[in-house]
């Protein structure tokens, strides 16, 4: 930690300049002392150099010394106080607790202690920076987020990273001129001019103005006070001790001894400060570094879901992770979801972002009944846990990593999100790291996005060309690099390359326990874009595009069953053998193209209530089999902020989950309805660090099927962050 420059001149208000210099000028401090007293030099330069110490030097009371004798003493002692002054006046900073009767005081340039600005967001939703936090609890870009301004999000992110802070100082004053609200008729007008040409002890406030009417304790005066003395130390450790009257450093002994009490009472403050500081800095994690952290408690449970295969208008057999049977309904679940992040930054313009996560849901590979849609038998066929029901805050592919199908345990510690942003050139910041998600980068249009203080489905969040290709696993899949334009006021243009085998050597394919590929350039990746764009400020739009390719048949949003086996044919002899006569193994086992596109408006129509309109389009073609699959989805949200209580929020959604939408070539579309979403949450902030989410969401016709069950999904979600 490293202190500021001293600075020596608070604003003051125009009854202190008055009567300071007044008193400089014009008479001694009480009435009754009508004779000019000498000064001894020895004694005042002591209790400059002590300036916060009550006591000061008896005054000799002979007046015969001349001018030239005492600044002849002044000088002799400067070295004295060029030694004090560094430590009796460096930090002086005025606590606002001894301020509490005063509407407004304000130091020009008060001793601070200099940090490190962190970037709030790559969070978007990374504690959701889901870089909060590339999106904290989210540090930003402009129009990083249009989520609410309660919604708590600790982790910082890429979004957060090139948001400044200006200064509400307009720094020391130079010439009267500069105070806006002080003219030359002004009655105090000449001793204004006089602080500032003879000492330059005063400053304005931000607006430029002086506010000299205004009323002034005591304890403001003592500041304006040390603020003299501490002048006069720098004009005597100058060799300027000739610039200082005889008449001036009496009247300020004088004060001296008048508020002996103040300045005692001050110096105890900042001694206290000090110590506090340094206790502080011995005891630090690091001065580099910041940790965030969110925990996530979940109790759940769903109903309803599917027949059977014995149904004709049910899910097939074939393509259920159950193989047929039916599926049960979701008992009540407690889970967890903890999210620590160690936020560094090492020239205050950048953001290193190293993220932990445990937690503690279920399913995934060779567990596909684990969680809450592989329980009702509506999962995908493989993980079980990519559906049109599933939670938002739950792992997209439970608690298997899709790169190399490992298993890990329950609240096994992973790293999650690795991750580096910093400012390259002009309006440009670049970013790069093994660990990260699309939403680490791209801004959250809809103000309900956040998976721990948003939308409880994972339906509700983030458009389906956000999430394509493992975007949004919550698990840090993918290694990316791309860059953050800032283009103009209201338009941020982001791109990235994601590459979700970029730490494997080795390609053995989908038997091979490989099915993404490996190395970062050959195997599975993803290009994406976002355009966001700010004409208002109650109009937020994103425009987004991704290519991607998948070394097998998948979609990667985890938001549909058919998210695996995404384009469906019929698979000849050479497909079946080359996975042991699987017949969805052997559809799963073909590279596939995706073109997404999405588009996301947020309107706030109304004072604390915002229209979000969402839709997306996904072209699908198999590499080496003349098929084609277009999946389409679209969502219409309402969200209020304040209701029941300042800093809660909630929102009634609707829209139609990710399903097939037309077919081409040998491809085959076996859904014979649309499916609907309806949800309706509230989120309540208990205080500044705990928010609770109660909830339900309801399916019609899930996964696209009339012979699936509606299926209601209930959720209580408390979140913790720090």
């Amino acid at each position: 930690m490293s202190k500021g420059k001293k600075q020596t001149s608070p604003k003051v208000g125009l009854g202190l300049l008055c009567l300071l210099t007044g008193l400089m000028a014009v008479k001694p401090l009480n009435a009754a002392e009508t004779e000019t007293n000498d000064v001894d030099p020895e004694g005042l330069t002591g209790s400059l150099s002590e300036i916060t110490v009550g006591a000061i030097a008896e005054e000799d009371a002979s007046n015969q010394e001349s001018d030239d004798e005492l600044n002849h003493e002044l000088l002799d002692s400067q070295l004295e106080h060029t030694a004090s002054t560094e430590t009796a006046v460096e930090a002086v900073e005025i606590p606002e607790a001894l301020f509490v009767d005063v509407p407004e005081v304000v130091f020009s340039e008060a001793d601070v202690t200099v940090t490190a600005e962190t970037p709030e967001a790559l969070v978007a939703d990374s504690l959701s920076p889901d870089v909060s936090g590339l999106n904290t609890p989210n540090s930003t870009l402009p129009n990083s987020t249009v989520t609410s301004s309660t919604t708590l999000t600790p982790v910082p992110s890429v979004n957060s990273l090139t948001e400044d802070t200006a200064s509400n100082s307009i720094g020391q004053v130079t010439s009267v001129s500069q105070l806006s609200d002080v003219q030359p008729t002004d009655w105090a007008f000449q001793a204004l001019q006089s602080l500032v040409e003879r000492y330059g002890v005063i400053a304005g406030y931000p607006d430029g103005t002086y506010r000299g009417n205004r009323a002034l304790t005591r304890y403001e005066f003592a500041a304006g006070l040390n603020a003299a003395l501490d002048r006069i130390n720098e004009l005597i450790a100058a060799g300027l001790a000739e610039a200082v009257t005889r008449e001036d450093l009496t009247t300020l002994q004088r004060l001296q001894e008048e508020f002996s009490a103040e300045l005692a009472t001050l110096r105890g403050r900042v001694d206290t400060l000090e110590a506090r500081t340094a206790e502080l800095e011995a005891n630090q994690f690091s001065t580099t570094t910041q940790l965030n952290g969110e925990v996530v408690f979940s109790i759940a449970a769903a109903s309803g879901g599917y027949p059977g295969g014995d149904d004709p208008d049910a899910t097939p057999g074939i393509l259920s992770h159950t193989g047929g049977a039916e599926g049960n309904d979701a008992q009540i679940v407690f889970n967890n979801r903890v999210r620590l992040n160690l936020t560094t930054s090492f020239t205050g313009s950048d953001l290193l972002i190293t993220g932990l996560q445990s937690y503690n849901f279920g399913g995934g590979f060779g567990n596909s009944t684990g969680s809450i849609p592989g329980a009702l038998g509506l999962g995908d066929p493989v993980f079980g846990t990519a559906s049109n029901l599933g939670l938002a805050y739950a792992p997209q592919f439970g608690t298997t990593n899709p790169q190399n199908l490992s298993n890990s345990g329950s609240n096994d510690i992973d790293l999650y999100k690795l991750l580096y942003i910093f400012p390259a050139f002009g309006d440009v910041t670049l970013f790069v790291g093994t660990n990260a998600e699309v939403t680490d980068a791209f801004p959250a249009i809809a103000p309900f996005a956040s998976d721990s203080q948003g939308a409880l489905s994972r339906f509700g969040g983030y458009n389906p060309a956000v999430r394509v290709s493992g975007g949004t696993s919550g698990t840090g899949l993918a290694s990316a690099a791309g860059f953050i334009w800032d283009i103009a006021d209201g338009i941020d243009l982001r791109g990235l390359y994601g590459s979700v085998n970029a730490s494997l050597p080795n390609n053995q394919g989908l038997t091979g326990g490989t099915p993404l590929g490996a190395g970062l350039f050959n195997g599975s990746y993803v290009l994406a874009t976002q355009l966001t764009l700010t004409p208002s400020d109650t109009l937020n739009i994103g425009l987004n595009y991704a290519n991607s390719y998948h070394q097998i048949n998948i979609l990667g949003t985890g938001l549909s069953a058919s998210d695996i086996g995404s384009v469906l044919f019929n698979p000849n002899a050479e497909q079946l053998a080359a996975v042991g006569g699987n017949e969805v193994l052997a559809v799963a086992n073909e590279g596939i193209r995706l073109n997404s596109i999405g588009a996301t408006v947020n309107w706030q129509f109304a004072p604390g209530v915002d229209l979000t309109l969402s839709g997306a389009y996904i072209f699908a073609d198999l590499v080496d089999v003349d098929a084609s699959t277009n999946f389409i989805s679209w969502m219409a949200g309402l969200h209020f902020r304040d209701i029941f209580g300042e800093g809660n929020t909630a929102a009634l959604l609707v829209g139609q989950p990710l399903s097939r939408a037309s077919v081409g070539g040998e491809a085959y579309n076996p859904e014979n309805a649309d499916p609907f979403h309806l949800e309706g949450f509230i989120n309540f902030r208990l205080n500044d660090n705990i928010s609770i989410t109660p909830g339900v969401y309801v399916v019609f016709d899930p996964e696209g099927y009339s012979g699936n069950s509606t299926t209601a999904v209930g959720a209580l979600r408390t979140t913790f962050t720090f």
